[in-house]
């Protein structure tokens, strides 16, 4: 499985069951109503669709032509699928044998 279908996912999922979580927390109690239920509900059901369609995604990328991809990219909202280009670090690796272990002053 592709590393960005996962992030995708995840970019999905978390804010989704974060949402929940606040709503069960400013509710301050453990009773489970029917509200609680459907929106413990409402978050499985729009994690698994987001999942179906990006996984038919990836596999449109792989079958020829891209109609099933295209087709997937429209129930979410977007026909092509997010890319997640490499970055590049920002600063060297610290190579620990030249620290020289002295201290520093700014004063």
């Amino acid at each position: 499985m592709k590393t960005g279908l996962f992030i995708s996912t995840m970019r999905t999922a978390v804010p989704l069951v974060a949402g929940w979580l606040l709503t069960l927390a400013a509710a301050a109690g453990l009773d489970i109503n029917s509200t609680t239920a459907t929106g413990a509900v409402t978050v499985v059901l729009a994690v698994a669709y987001y999942l179906v369609f990006r996984l038919l995604e990836v596999l449109g990328e792989r079958a020829p032509g891209t109609v099933l991809q295209n087709l997937a990219g429209v129930f979410l909202g977007w026909a092509r699928p997010p890319s997640y280009p490499a970055v590049e670090p920002a600063l060297d690796p610290v190579d620990p044998s030249t620290y020289s272990g002295g201290s520093t002053s700014l004063s």
